[in-house]
């Protein structure tokens, strides 16, 4: 396997994904022109996007409506977002309305091996915070960047509750950034 799979999540110091409900009124959103420099450079290393069903509908709305505004600041990035590779995992779902999109209905381990063995860039998983849970239990997650926001959620979604045994990880980097975030970079 070549290609490797990156984690990119927000995450409170806590280590919440999300709140009790799925809130995500928590996270810090004035980023920095570091920050979203860090995030693009990350982006560009990747031309494929995992995500869990329940939260595609909500992830491909937002970009495709912010890719309706030319003028925005985020048109570029919403660009890309629509335009990558999209893999949605679920088994609810017979078929997909969203451009370039496609669906996974198998098994996760072997979904994940054979988007990893493909030909292509990096591959990168959003959430949410049921699927991500489930890639972490298989071990499949091959990076991880955790922007860890300043604040503490005290109860929520967590990303590492499923874990059954202890998973070893090196820190590859660690950042501040002005806007109060903090990026611990892992691998496997």
């Amino acid at each position: 396997m070549n290609r490797k799979l990156k984690l990119q999540v927000q995450i409170s110091i806590d280590g919440f994904v999300g709140g009790m409900n799925g809130e995500l009124d928590w996270m810090t959103w004035n980023w920095d022109d570091e920050l979203k420099d860090y995030v693009t450079h990350l982006t560009d290393t990747v031309d494929t996007i995992l995500l869990g069903r329940k939260m595609t509908e909500g992830f491909i709305s937002y970009w495709t409506n912010a890719l309706a505004n030319p003028k925005s600041p985020e048109f570029d990035f919403a660009k890309l977002m629509v335009d990558y590779r999209k893999v949605v995992f679920t088994k609810t779902l017979d078929k997909s309305a969203w451009a370039n999109t496609e669906l996974a209905k198998g098994d996760l381990v072997d979904e994940v091996a054979r988007i990893k063995n493909g030909n292509g860039k990096d591959i990168i998983v959003y959430g949410g915070a049921t699927f991500v849970s489930n890639l972490i239990m298989n071990n499949l997650i091959d990076e991880y960047y955790l922007f860890v926001n300043p604040v503490a959620v005290g109860r929520g979604l967590s990303i590492f509750s499923k874990l059954e045994t202890r998973q070893s990880l090196k820190l590859l980097n660690a950042k501040r950034f002005d806007c109060g975030i903090t990026l611990l970079n892992y691998q496997r």
